[in-house]
């Protein structure tokens, strides 16, 4: 999964799949935008025509350098790509339509032109201008991916607006605790019909305001056995200062659902940091598999909230055919 996309991407603190999104600590790979982060030289990229017919192998090699420039430009000017998505105004173009990323980062430099410099606004338009590029050169490619390969093409790619609502991900195994220090594994998710997971960040504006809506979702998914749980990047590795700030915006905001922390050099943990876009909500089933695209942006309403809906209610519905399924095996 190729989680770089993002309607709002917010580098805070050096984290790499909307209203307004806030970016985490570095920038990496992502998936789907919807309403509310070690690189290969550009030149490389260049050196055969993606167009050309390749092999599976051959197409997942040049994904791969081509996303990696992508996140290298983001990682030259981190600070200042911070600044852009921090200063954005959440209301003026911060949905991503599924166009070229790299259209949809000019028309956030635009909506926040007035907070910067000449040069820095060079800066950001010429990086926004070269992923433009990249993005192109990646189109290709997934559109002469063998056949036997697209699906897994697509999966992996960013996302364009529309996830595939059959693809499926695991979700990294994972150890770790919740916030008041209980051990919690990846086995929460063979307890639970279907599981929705926030990624979010203490100083995300758009992170804490839809902490409410997602607690009110934890308890209306209580009845179908369902349940929401959050991670907050900034408390990973257990940091304490980070655990009790997070503690406290829960609380604020009478969010009772259950927060996780783990290793960040962990599988989980690296999953965590190749989040470009905060808040990113992933619908996981009873396998451990993430269904559909990540979701980046507010899930509170407008198509974050529809997208999240429509997961869930697809999840619910597998979850309940396996079960009459098993049911029917059994008595047979």
């Amino acid at each position: 999964m190729n989680t770089k996309k993002a309607s709002l991407l917010l580098l805070a603190t050096g984290l790499a799949f909307s209203l307004a999104a806030c970016g985490g600590n570095k920038p990496a790979q992502s998936s789907q935008a919807s309403e509310s982060g070690i690189s290969v030289p550009a030149a490389e990229a260049g050196k055969k025509d993606p167009t050309a017919k390749k092999g599976s192998s051959e197409v997942d090699a040049q994904l791969t350098k081509l996303r990696d420039e992508e996140n290298a430009i983001f990682s030259k000017d981190q600070k200042l790509w911070e600044k852009l998505f921090m200063s954005a105004n959440k209301n003026s173009g911060m949905i991503s339509d599924g166009s070229n990323y790299g259209d949809f980062l000019l028309q956030t430099i635009e909506s926040a032109k007035d907070k910067f410099t000449e040069a820095e606004l060079k800066t950001l338009k010429a990086g926004a201008q070269q992923i433009r590029a990249i993005e192109e050169k990646i189109l290709a490619l997934e559109k002469e991916a063998p056949k036997d390969k697209k699906g897994s093409a697509d999966n992996s790619a960013s996302n364009k607006g529309g996830a595939k609502q059959g693809a499926t991900t695991p979700f990294p195994n994972f150890t770790g605790k919740d916030l008041d220090g209980n051990n919690v594994d990846s086995g929460i998710f063979r307890q639970h019909s279907v599981t929705v997971i926030n990624f979010w960040f203490s100083t995300c504006k758009p992170c804490v305001g839809e902490l409410g809506d997602l607690d009110a979702l934890h308890k209306q998914l209580k009845d179908k056995d369902g349940i929401v749980v959050g991670v907050n990047s900034f408390t990973l590795d257990g940091n304490k200062d980070a655990i009790a700030e997070a503690k406290s915006i829960l609380q604020k905001k009478n969010a009772t659902y259950p927060n996780l922390t783990f290793a960040s050099n962990s599988e989980a943990g690296k999953f965590v940091k190749n989040i470009m876009a905060f808040p990113t909500t992933v619908v996981v089933d009873r396998d451990g598999n993430i269904v559909g695209d990540p979701i980046l942006g507010s899930v509170a309403e407008g198509n974050g909230k529809k997208a999240l809906e429509e997961r869930i209610n697809q999840v619910l519905k597998n979850d309940a055919n396996k079960d009459a399924a098993n049911k029917g095996n059994a008595k047979k």
